[in-house]
């Protein structure tokens, strides 16, 4: 059985290069990812996979911050494309370590996106493309990006949501910063929920049948929330005067915590039990998949996904959905030939 880690992160060598050319001096974010061996440095990265033994894999895909946040629309492009290439070259000369990888979308740069992802699936072997919770501070569902969506969903292959958000979002409406990084540590989970709930009130899985969506950090905070999600948001409309949002409820074709319920999660939770398992119960066993959020752990890789594999290895779970979680729900989702 492999152990197919979906959601870890990198900066392959030209990418960084490239990044380091544009951006010049790294900072806040950035300047973290810059600071980990594993993200730029193969032989590290590699001696860190070989801690878990020849059947532990990664799936590829770059590190925040968006595209959309570091350049215009023709530089997003080409740091997309190179990336992309990089990525692409890794799992060609090291197929047993990185069985595929994730493009990222350049959102800002429409006319040439959807090119971009057909290139990056169809021509490099990409098994998803990776967008960002806010397109450089613009919800999901405007209409301009309706077209990236529906690609995917046409394609067949997954979309990678990450979340994004940086201290400059306050966390009070009368200050300018996040303080202590809480836009990180609750603003994370909080940016991932409402781009989900932004989908599934704006019809995305009506629109565009078979749209397939992986939510990072086990579905932020949706799991934990299931009765404000549910029962909670039945009564939308009662609190909200200068509007009427009961169409929103009766325009959907099921009832809205179905569609939450369609989207997938990782157990990328930080060794959190608790947190995967309220993910399992929530999304179901076929939807859940195994990822660490490598490197960025104390230790700078070997941390979180010990702990995540120590996880399910010890919960009282079936063998079978063991390796639903290691392995099989990957498969399935992302079309890999092992």
């Amino acid at each position: 059985m492999k152990k197919i880690d979906v959601f870890n992160h990198i900066w392959p060598t030209p990418f960084y290069e490239a990044l380091i050319d544009h951006i010049g001096t790294m900072s806040d974010i950035t300047n973290r990812s810059g600071q980990v061996p594993m993200m730029t440095n193969l032989d590290r990265r590699f001696a860190v996979m070989d801690m878990f033994g020849p059947d532990y894999v990664q799936i590829l895909s770059l590190a925040s911050p968006p595209l959309e946040l570091l350049a215009g629309p023709q530089k997003a492009l080409e740091l997309s494309r190179i990336g992309s290439d990089a990525m692409a070259e890794l799992c060609l000369k090291y197929p047993d370590r990185f069985p595929g990888f994730i493009g990222t979308a350049p959102m800002n740069n429409m006319d040439a996106c959807i090119d971009e992802c057909r290139r990056a699936i169809e021509d490099l072997g990409a098994v998803g493309m990776q967008i960002f919770t806010n397109i450089a501070g613009d919800p999901v569902d405007l209409a301009q990006y309706a077209p990236f969506f529906d690609y995917m969903a046409t394609a067949g292959k997954p979309v990678w949501l990450h979340p994004a958000r940086g201290m400059g979002f306050s966390d009070y409406k009368n200050e300018t910063r996040s303080e202590y990084e809480i836009w990180w540590t609750f603003g994370w989970p909080y940016e991932t929920s409402a781009a989900m709930a932004r989908m599934v009130f704006s019809g995305f899985f009506d629109r565009f049948p078979g749209l397939k969506v992986i939510t990072h950090h086990a579905g932020g905070m949706v799991p934990y929330f299931e009765g404000r999600v549910g029962p909670g948001w039945d009564q939308m409309g009662a609190r909200t005067t200068d509007r009427d949002l009961k169409p929103v409820l009766t325009s959907l074709k099921r009832p809205h915590l179905d569609y939450f319920k369609e989207f997938h999660a990782d157990t990328a939770t930080f060794g959190s039990r608790q947190a995967i398992e309220h993910a399992i119960s929530f999304f179901g066993e076929d939807r859940v998949l195994f990822a660490s959020d490598a490197p960025f752990d104390p230790e700078g890789g070997p941390m979180y996904i010990r702990e995540t594999i120590r996880i399910i290895e010890d919960m009282e779970i079936s063998d079978a959905l063991r390796r639903k979680l290691f392995q099989d729900n990957a498969v399935a989702l992302l079309g890999l030939k092992l």
